[in-house]
């Protein structure tokens, strides 16, 4: 099935299915008020739910509306977690060779992930506001599970029964904050501002076939300005499947309903299907050139990621998202 939230002026918007099709949609009021409310009581609310999917898909909802994605907030606008990994080691292989240096031994065999701030995301038609280009702001397209509650040391097999919903994303990431923050021994924060998501999230049945070993076997295209910069498959080259992220991060604690688990940029060997973030761009051209030409994105930039199904439609629908200035204020 398909879950979104509406926009109704709360901090946590008011759950909705979706029709397969993302034409019609129709509030879930009467089984549960928000996305989180049914992630902690999954097992009774989510057949509930599904019943309602498949009378929409139907046309039988009896108050079935017309889905405007312009007025859907991330599935999850706030999250009690969210971790990025890079389960496609090959663009942290591949920065070190742009720089000359030798990937860590250990980069293949164990997840590397770090955590996000999940207090607000943005919603799928919500501008990326920031005060300054010179932070070196980059899209990043990629996918992440959502999870019920999965108990500390749950195994990458038992991890697999805890994803409940995927996600698309794009983890906005401010390059050259970025640099300094590492440089200074520490991991990211002023580097990562807020993620924008794609206005539904999906149960993994939804990707049919596509859906095997706990990956996502299809393209993630990226347009910037209207050009299309990127569609990497997300199934290849993935080293970490998302039941063996899950595991990693519930190895010393308790991973808790709603948790949000990202698979990092989608990225393949194969350079010819382009990039889901730009500085992949800029590595390839430093290993080549001795010089990243390629810009980081200006106020009015414009970013689309989406992901299409076997026939051509889309799974997920589209984020769509300017890059705005706000006033700096103390921003530095």
């Amino acid at each position: 099935m398909k879950l979104a939230t509406l926009n109704d002026g709360t901090r946590d918007g008011q759950l909705a299915v979706v029709a397969r099709d993302l034409k019609t949609a129709h509030v879930a009021d009467g089984i549960a008020p928000t996305l989180q409310a049914a992630l902690d009581d999954w097992g009774f609310i989510a057949p509930q739910l599904d019943a309602l999917y498949q009378l929409l898909n139907q046309g039988r909802g009896q108050r079935s509306f017309e889905f405007d994605v312009a007025n859907c907030m991330a599935p999850l606008p706030r999250a009690f977690q969210w971790v990025s990994a890079a389960a496609y080691p090959l663009r942290l292989e591949l920065a070190c060779k742009a720089r000359g240096a030798a990937p860590p031994e250990s980069l293949r065999g164990e997840a590397l992930m770090q955590q996000g701030g999940a207090d607000a995301f943005l919603g799928p038609r919500q501008d990326i506001a920031l005060a300054y280009e010179q932070w070196g702001v980059d899209f990043g397209a990629g996918l992440a599970a959502i999870t019920d509650d999965v108990p500390m040391g749950a195994t990458a097999d038992q991890a697999h029964q805890h994803i409940k919903l995927l996600a698309l994303v794009n983890e906005v990431v401010l390059r050259n904050l970025a640099d300094d923050e590492l440089a200074r021994g520490g991991g990211l924060l002023q580097a990562r501002p807020a993620a924008g998501f794609a206005p539904v999230a999906l149960t993994p049945d939804e990707l049919g076939d596509a859906w095997k070993g706990g990956k996502a076997h299809l393209p993630l295209r990226t347009h910037w300005n209207g050009k299309l910069v990127g569609q990497p498959h997300a199934g290849v080259d993935m080293v970490f499947n998302f039941p063996q992220l899950i595991a990693h991060l519930c190895r010393t604690r308790n991973v808790r309903a709603g948790s949000i688990v990202g698979s990092g940029v989608v990225a393949n060997k194969d350079a010819r299907r382009g990039y889901g973030c730009i500085a992949d761009k800029r590595n390839l051209e430093l290993a080549a050139d001795g010089v990243a030409a390629t810009p980081f994105m200006l106020f009015g930039d414009s970013v689309k990621i989406e992901m299409l199904g076997e026939d051509g439609k889309s799974l997920f629908g589209a984020i769509e998202q300017t890059l705005k200035q706000i006033e700096a204020r103390r921003a530095r």
